[in-house]
């Protein structure tokens, strides 16, 4: 027959004060998507410098790349790459304008780029804090503490799902929205590290290092 053990004095005062008291209540440090968004949220126009980190099977170490966003106060959304190569995107309504270092400017349709699309509704609502428009088409899920918080987004939808992007990992602390993390379909990796975490990123090469400093390890 299988024996019940006895509960040891100081476990058994961790029971009772649990189911009498508040006192086992989530901490007040925990987070949720709510909390998360309203916190890094930045209406008006702002501007913050990037380092990204491009994955690929071709290379050895992954690319790296510098740059600033930049949103105006009409809701513009401006990504341009000053380093290694000159590239400058403008999101603005329903159309893109691309201007490339010694190539012709192009302005063409956001429908034939899923890509930007997704660039301009995810970042556009995470900068306006914009919950409701986000759980439209993500399932939003938070975790860690106030001083070191992710939130995953997981695309809601089959169509979605096969988009070029598959999986969403923000990574931060307290207001500030240091990376985030995006997953292909094939499984690989893109960290675009920002605010204190790309001031870090100066003069780091390692790739190991910049990851840390992106799931903010360090930095």
């Amino acid at each position: 027959m299988r024996r019940t053990l006895p509960l040891r004095p100081w476990a058994l005062m961790l029971t009772l004060l649990c189911s009498a008291a508040p006192l086992c209540a989530a901490s007040p440090d925990a987070v949720d998507p709510t909390w998360i968004l309203s916190k890094i949220a930045r209406p008006g126009a702002i501007t913050t410098q990037f380092v990204e980190l491009r994955g690929s099977a071709l290379l050895k170490t992954p690319l790296r790349v510098e740059g600033r966003y930049a949103r105006d106060a009409d809701d513009t959304l401006v990504r341009e790459v000053t380093a290694p190569y000159h590239e400058k995107i403008t999101l603005k309504g329903d159309s893109a304008t691309l201007e490339r270092e010694g190539k012709k400017t192009r302005t063409f349709s956001l429908s034939r780029a899923p890509e930007l699309v997704d660039l301009q509704r995810g970042f556009g609502a995470l900068l306006s804090g914009d919950a409701t428009q986000l759980e439209q088409h993500y399932a939003l899920s938070a975790s860690g503490t106030r001083q070191a918080w992710q939130l995953k987004l997981d695309p809601k939808d089959a169509a979605a799902a096969k988009a070029p992007v598959r999986e969403i990992q923000l990574y931060g602390k307290g207001a500030e929205l240091r990376c985030i993390e995006t997953t292909d379909a094939k499984g690989q990796a893109q960290r675009t590290l920002l605010a204190g975490a790309a001031q870090a990123a100066a003069g780091v090469d390692d790739g190991a290092a910049l990851t840390a400093l992106c799931h903010g390890a360090h930095g």
